[in-house]
């Protein structure tokens, strides 16, 4: 099982804390207040109120035997920077800090960082994103230059199979499963709305009520048709 430690549980770390838990990834929870400790324990392995700049009270808890360790202390930048250094010492082979300015993030990564997280600057961007972009349910950045995109079948797509729609020759871009609404029956008994056909084959002729998960650069899904009204 994978060991994780969270350190800092503001409203981030807490929550952070509390999916790890749910998922039954094994986690250290560290705060330096009594009341936030007290919130999560219930929910993780261990939970502990004490100092993260302190290295020998990081060791009693076994934290240079952790996966992961993130670091998600609030406003002290100056705690937060000195933890990074500690564990990196103790040899934590994965350390991923949340930084508050960009300016954070490169000295974080400077120090010994593997990643660096701005969660307000990439919910922002991830919002923005999907109100300038009306047909995309979702989307997920899987390289430079690259994304997935779940996109609400256009118009122009509905009744057409995909060998019809040829895709990767008109736009470079590749269908990689399609999401079919489920009947009302399977809908009811679930509670999921959506069902996923992971491999659609090739004579599968689109519905109004798909959606499709395509992948492709970022400037070839723009040239992607929207409209699905």
């Amino acid at each position: 099982m994978i060991k994780v430690a969270v350190i800092g549980l503001g409203r981030f770390g807490t929550e952070l804390a509390k999916r790890l838990g749910a998922s039954h990834v094994e986690v250290i929870a560290i705060d330096t207040s009594d009341k936030l400790v007290n919130e999560v324990k219930d929910d993780v392995a261990i939970a502990v109120r004490l100092n993260a700049t302190d290295e020998q009270a990081l060791k009693s808890q076994d934290i240079d035997k952790v996966d992961v360790c993130v670091i998600s202390i609030g406003e002290n930048f100056e705690a937060a920077l000195l933890t990074t250094v500690i564990l990196k010492k103790l040899g934590v082979p994965k350390i991923i800090c949340r930084a508050q300015t960009r300016f954070h993030a490169e000295i974080f990564t400077q120090v010994g960082a593997t990643d660096v997280i701005q969660p307000e600057v990439q919910a922002g961007a991830h919002l923005a994103r999907l109100l300038a972009n009306p047909h995309l349910e979702d989307y997920i950045q899987v390289g430079d230059g690259y994304t997935m995109i779940e996109l609400i079948t256009p118009k122009e797509f509905i009744g057409k199979n995909l060998t019809e729609l040829s895709l990767r020759s008109t736009y470079s871009v590749n269908v990689v499963a399609i999401r079919k609404r489920n009947s009302a029956e399977v809908e009811q008994k679930t509670g999921k709305i959506y069902t996923t056909d992971c491999v659609p084959h090739p004579d599968y002729q689109i519905q109004e009520s798909d959606i499709l998960l395509i992948i492709g650069t970022d400037q070839n899904l723009l040239r992607l048709p929207t409209s699905n009204t």
